[in-house]
C-alpha cells in the first residue's frame, strides 16, 4: 500500500469519527435542552403555588385578630416569610446577606441576572399549558391507573411539538403525589398513578330483559 493511499484511509477514518461525535453532541444538546424546559415549567408552577400560599398566609394574618381576637401563631424560625408592606425586614442572621461585602453583592447580582436570561428564553418556548397541567389533565381523563411511560407516550402523541421524556414525566407525577393531586400504586415492579378526585366511570346500563322484569 502506498503512502498516499494510507494517508487517505486514515483521513477517512478521522472524518467518520468526527461526524459521529458531532451527531452525538447534537443529540445530547437536544436532550439537555428538553430537560431544562421541563424543569423550568415545574419551577414556574412551584413559584406560582408559593405566591398563592404567601397571599393566603397574609390574608389569614390580617383577618384572624379582627374575627376572633386571637393572634395568629408566628411562623417557624426556619420558614421563609416576606416582610409586611411598610416595614423593614428583620435583621439578617449573622453572616447573612446583609453582612455581604460589596464584591460578594456584585457577584450575587451577576449570577441572578445570568440565571434570568435562560429562564426567560425557556418561558418563551413553554407557551401554552405547563407539563404539570398536561400530566394532571391526562390522569383525570383516564379511568384506570397509568405508568410514567404510558403518560409520556400519550403526551408525545397528543403534543408532538413538545419534547417529553419519561424521567421528567415521572418527576412531575411524583410532584403531583406530593401535593396530594395524584395517588401512587405499585404492582410488582411497576408503579402506576391515578388522579385524586378524577370522575368515576359511569355504571354499565342493565340489560333490557332485567329492566322489563322489574
Amino acid at each position: 500500500m502506498s503512502e498516499t493511499s494510507a494517508t487517505t484511509e486514515v483521513a477517512s477514518q478521522y472524518a467518520a469519527r468526527v461526524a459521529s461525535d458531532l451527531e452525538s453532541n447534537a443529540k445530547e444538546q437536544e436532550r439537555i435542552g428538553a430537560e431544562i424546559v421541563a424543569l423550568q415549567e415545574q419551577l414556574t408552577a412551584l413559584q406560582h403555588d408559593h405566591r398563592v400560599l404567601v397571599n393566603i398566609q397574609q390574608a389569614l394574618a390580617g383577618a384572624a385578630p379582627a374575627a376572633g381576637g386571637t393572634p395568629v401563631p408566628s411562623p417557624r424560625k426556619d420558614a421563609v416569610a416576606e416582610p409586611a408592606p411598610g416595614r423593614k425586614g428583620t435583621r439578617a442572621r449573622k453572616g447573612g446577606a446583609s453582612a455581604q461585602s460589596p464584591v460578594a453583592k456584585k457577584s450575587t447580582a451577576k449570577k441572578a441576572s445570568a440565571a434570568k436570561a435562560p429562564a426567560k428564553a425557556a418561558g418563551a418556548k413553554a407557551a401554552g399549558p405547563t407539563l404539570v397541567e398536561l400530566v394532571r389533565r391526562h390522569l383525570v381523563a383516564q379511568s384506570e391507573p397509568r405508568s410514567a411511560a404510558e403518560v409520556s407516550a400519550a403526551l408525545a402523541q397528543d403534543h408532538p411539538e413538545r419534547p417529553v421524556r419519561t424521567t421528567v414525566v415521572r418527576n412531575t407525577l411524583e410532584g403531583l403525589v406530593a401535593k396530594q393531586q395524584a395517588q401512587r400504586t405499585k404492582q410488582g415492579s411497576s408503579v402506576y398513578y391515578t388522579a385524586i378526585g378524577a370522575p368515576e366511570p359511569a355504571p354499565a346500563p342493565e340489560p333490557a330483559s332485567q329492566a322489563e322484569s322489574k
